[in-house]
C-alpha cells in the first residue's frame, strides 16, 4: 500500500467537527468524496462523510465525529489516501509517478524530475542534472510523451528550453 499526501488539516470549522484542509492535490474530485477512506498522519484510518469548498479550503467531516472536541486532535496533521483508491483518466498522472523520471530532450538525458511545484495556475518540474537545476513548466504543449514503465518523459524540441 502506497499512501499519497492530499493535504493538511490546518484548523477546525464550527462546532460540529468540520475540518479545514489546505490542499494543492490536482485531482480533488477523485479523493474528496463521500465514503472515501483516508489516513490521517499515515495511521488513523477514517472515512469522509461530507465535503465542500469554502474560500480556498477543502472542508470535510468524518464519519462518527459530530463535535469539535472529537477532531481537535487532527489539527496540524497530514491527510493521505491509498494510491489504489485513485482512478485517473488516460494521460493523467500523480506527482509521485512523475518524480524520478528521466527527462529526455533532443535525444539527451537532461536529468531527473526531483520535485513538482504547484502554484495556482502553474505546475513546474524541478529537474536536477549533476550540478544544474532546471525549472520547466508542466503542460501539454511541452510534453511529447510520458513513459512510466521505462521511467522517461520526453520533452518537445523547443529552442532555449534548456540553456547550457
Amino acid at each position: 500500500m502506497t499512501l499519497i499526501k492530499i493535504g493538511k488539516i490546518v484548523n477546525t470549522h464550527g462546532i460540529k467537527g468540520e475540518l479545514r484542509l489546505l490542499s494543492k492535490f490536482p485531482y480533488k474530485d477523485k479523493v474528496f468524496i463521500n465514503n472515501m477512506k483516508i489516513y490521517i498522519n499515515k495511521k488513523d484510518e477514517e472515512i469522509i462523510n461530507t465535503y465542500r469548498k469554502h474560500k480556498n479550503f477543502d472542508m470535510i467531516t468524518l464519519k462518527g465525529y459530530n463535535n469539535i472536541n472529537e477532531v481537535l486532535k487532527y489539527k496540524g496533521k497530514y491527510v493521505y489516501v491509498e494510491d489504489s483508491d485513485i482512478t485517473l483518466e488516460d494521460n493523467k498522472y500523480l506527482d509521485e509517478e512523475l518524480i524520478g523520471l528521466n527527462v529526455i530532450y533532443e535525444n539527451n538525458n537532461k536529468g531527473l524530475i526531483t520535485d513538482i511545484e504547484r502554484y495556482d495556475k502553474t505546475v513546474l518540474f524541478n529537474i536536477k542534472n549533476n550540478d544544474k537545476n532546471y525549472l520547466i513548466p508542466y503542460n501539454d504543449n511541452l510534453i511529447d510523451k510520458i513513459d512510466i514503465n521505462n521511467k522517461k518523459i520526453y520533452i518537445k524540441d523547443i529552442k532555449g528550453l534548456f540553456n547550457n
